[in-house]
């Protein structure tokens, strides 16, 4: 044997003290028989080491040994005679078990997606609902003997998996999965293949896990490798019976969980707008966004599998405050820096580029966009979820559970006090669940809010709240039930200034907050008004009882007194669909004298340009007047607010307010009432302009006209529409004064079936501007050659 190769072989290993020269010596001077039976020996030695690492103590020859290269002149010597380790190890690989694939089945048209309801995500991952079986395929080296060999499913979510917390889990393969664990069976065997039938449990935790399959036999243990196209996706499970989100109608769920096409309702009680918006939540990426939203939470996902515990998580990551959300929020008026909330029409947009920026806050958002992008999340994961809008929604900033507005001496509002305000309108989620968390009898219909206007436990969040909690004015029960009682019943009461600088209570309105609480219905597309969901009739002994018994708990409970006689009464009332941007206001004020004596009461108006969310922007009129009403007499006064008078100073929704506020001299009586509303803008015309076919080009036309007598600058439209095309925005240009406007817009269909064609435009002297077009489109016909 050449020196140069000893001299090498001596400085391998730990060990360089150890000579191997003089080890092969010894062995060459044995006679041959002995020399059989040392490489018998160490053959065997080295197939106990392989089938007993764990438990098997090296001594340092036995280092030494496992050190010495397999392609060393030793070990060819050894292969020379026929019977050197190779062979052995050769023999021990093919005894042991591998896994040579695994096959999820996890395509969008097979069995496991379909009976998941999963079949709609716009992916080839192995996306399931959890408490449900689902099968795949594991191909090994060699048939499984059951009675020899082990398998486990290894199943592992997040940073730092735990068997503890359910985040590390160990599947044993069991004759029937029938367990609420997670369990495997073997269903059927076809040589090397091997179905199995897994199920998981109805708590399981929501997210992404690593697959991985664990094999034991005689021969050795050994694990797959980690394949990122193995991970599986499981999600809450709307249709199993055990999940705390079961619901049991399926229209519900099909509304609810697989409706991407929803309508979101604006505007004033008495002018309630809609728009389409695109939730899209199994358009493709977007199931990895929302996973992405929970992990970038920094929540464990050992707390996933509860969904009160994870729609708090993101009703928080849906903002931006505290934590770097998905939306920024902006009211504003100026959006230079992002995007206009009235531009957006979908959610999908949205949640891409907020993973795209690696989660850097998007420009920006107002209600309407935290809740369709709160919906999107929502139904994703697998909770049923609605959009809601709750129409003269009050906003309460000391939980007294009352709206105050403030009046100086001679009536006027004491702006800087009214820090209380109700929005003309206030979009919202509600979300269904069991809450065992509470006293039973308070589960379903949880409302919860990603907008961030209070915080709760210390973060801008809000809910889940039952509604049942909410509707019998149980706010002692968790989560956030005062805030949103006071949004829906609160009473608005009306305080005065004295010469002291104290404030007395003069007046009180009890049915002016939470009117019209609307969402789209199950399957069609009609308004669907659940205010009763919310609380009893107004002025009903239910309502008032749940009023009393709220209002315990707030901060001014000493606020209600024993009601005073009236006989003179205000009204405000508007005709039709109410004035239209461009054009005059104009309103009916009715005063009712309900005695035997004539009354004069000293009235003063004022009408504010207000932000949709009630807040103040500036006056744009007032006036001050004395009626005489006869006995028994209602009056009719004309109120007109001029174009001229608003039009420089319109912001966002182009909401007004007008506050009434009087008294009646004879009875010292006091009256008061706010009355808020919009100016209507004009829709979008959006047509098709010939057949829609899968994969081939075609064209809508967009039609608008400016309602406005003056110029449009710098007008901007945003088209998307799912399985039409991706959202895109570009510039027109002007429009002018009263002119009406076309664009094409062309593109090529990926998916059939009934679409919507969305569309906004957007400009700062007009913004609310929006249209949705419904659109067949064909699958392509196949010519036979």
């Amino acid at each position: 044997m050449p020196a140069e190769t000893l001299r090498g072989r001596s400085a391998v290993g730990r060990f360089p003290s150890v000579t191997f020269g003089s080890w092969d010596s010894a062995e060459d001077n044995k006679e041959e028989p002995e020399e059989d039976s040392a490489e018998t020996g160490n053959a065997c030695l080295r197939w106990l080491r392989k089938v007993s690492s764990c438990c098997h103590r090296q001594n340092e020859d036995d280092i030494t040994d496992a050190l010495v290269p397999e392609t060393d002149d030793h070990d060819k010597e050894e292969e020379e005679h026929g019977e050197g380790p190779a062979t052995d190890e050769d023999e021990l690989e093919e005894l042991l078990l591998r896994v040579k694939s695994i096959d999820l089945m996890k395509s969008q048209s097979g069995a496991n997606r379909t009976a998941h309801h999963t079949n709609l995500y716009q992916s080839d991952d192995c996306v399931i609902r959890r408490g449900q079986t689902f099968h795949m395929w594991v191909t090994l080296s060699r048939p499984f003997d059951p009675s020899t060999d082990k398998l486990h499913l290894v199943l592992k979510t997040g940073p730092q998996p735990a068997v503890s917390r359910g985040t590390h889990i160990t599947m044993p393969l069991v004759e029937v999965a029938t367990d609420p664990l997670w369990e495997a069976a073997v269903v059927k065997q076809d040589g090397n293949r091997i179905n199995l039938s897994v199920k998981s449990p109805s708590t399981a935790a929501i997210g992404r896990y690593q697959l991985t399959v664990e094999t034991n036999c005689a021969s050795g243990r050994v694990v797959s490798a980690h394949d990122p196209a193995n991970d599986v996706y499981v999600l809450f499970n709307p249709w199993c019976k055990d999940d705390a989100v079961f619901m049991d109608s399926d229209d519900q769920r099909q509304e609810y969980v697989l409706n991407e096409i929803g309508l979101i309702y604006y505007g004033t009680e008495n002018q309630i707008g809609q728009r389409t918006w695109n939730y899209g939540q199994f358009d493709d990426g977007i199931l990895a966004v929302c996973l992405f939203l929970l992990e970038k939470s920094g929540t464990s996902p050992s707390g996933w599998g509860d969904p009160v515990n994870v729609v708090r998580v993101v009703s928080a990551m849906i903002n931006s405050r505290d934590d770097s959300g998905v939306v920024e929020g902006n009211w504003s008026g100026s959006y230079s820096s992002g995007t206009s909330p009235t531009v957006w029409s979908g959610s999908v947009e949205i949640l891409k580029e907020y993973y795209k920026s690696s989660g850097a806050p998007v420009k920006y958002g107002q209600c309407w966009v935290f809740a369709g992008v709160f919906t999107t999340v929502l139904r994703c994961l697998g909770i049923p979820s609605r959009t809601v809008t709750n129409f003269s929604s009050a906003h309460d900033t000391d939980v007294s559970l009352t709206t105050d507005i403030y009046l100086d001496e001679n009536m006027d509002p004491i702006h800087y006090l009214n820090t209380d305000s109700v929005w003309n309108f206030h979009v919202w989620n509600d979300c269904w669940m069991s809450r065992p968390d509470l006293p039973e009898g308070y589960g379903g219909w949880q409302t919860v809010d990603a907008t961030p206007q209070e915080t709760s436990q210390g973060t801008f969040r809000c809910g889940p709240a039952s509604l049942t909690a909410v509707r019998n004015g149980h706010v002692f029960l968790k989560h956030d039930s005062p805030f949103v009682f006071a949004e829906v019943n609160s009473d608005k009461i009306y305080w005065q200034k004295n010469a002291d600088q104290t404030f007395t209570q003069i007046y009180s309105e009890k049915k002016t907050v939470g009117h019209c609480i609307s969402t789209k219905a199950v399957g069609s597309e009609e308004r669907d008004d659940i205010t009763l969901l919310y609380k009893y009739p107004e002025g009903s002994e239910e309502e008032r009882i749940a009023v009393e018994t709220a209002c315990r708990y707030g901060s001014k409970a000493a606020a209600f007194s024993s009601p005073t006689a009236e006989d003179v009464s205000i009204d405000v009332t508007m005709d039709g669909e109410g004035p239209t941007m461009g054009q005059d206001a104009e309103l009916t004020i009715t005063l009712r004298n309900s005695s035997s004596e004539q009354r004069t009461v000293a009235l003063h108006s004022q009408v504010a340009v207000m932000y949709y969310t009630g807040v103040y922007r500036a006056t744009v009129g007032q006036d001050r007047m004395d009626v005489d009403i006869l006995p028994n007499e209602v009056k009719v006064l004309e109120w007109i607010l001029g174009y001229s008078s608003y039009r420089e100073q319109l912001v966002d929704q182009a909401a007004l307010m007008l506050t009434l506020s009087g008294r009646v001299r004879e009875t010292q009586q006091v009256l008061a009432t706010q009355y808020s509303f919009r100016l209507r803008t004009p829709d979008l015309v959006i047509k098709l302009m010939g057949k829609a076919v899968v994969g081939e080009k075609t064209a809508a036309q967009i039609t608008f006209t400016n309602p406005l007598p003056q110029v449009l600058e710098a007008v901007t439209f945003h088209v998307e529409g799912l399985g039409l095309l991706s959202a895109r925005k570009f510039t027109y240009g002007d429009i002018g004064s009263l002119a009406s406007v076309s664009v094409t817009e062309h593109f090529v269909p990926s998916l059939s079936g009934p679409r919507k064609l969305l569309a906004s435009l957007d400009c700062d002297q007009l913004t609310q501007v929006h249209g949705a077009a419904d659109i067949i489109v064909e699958e392509r016909s196949i010519v036979a050659v």
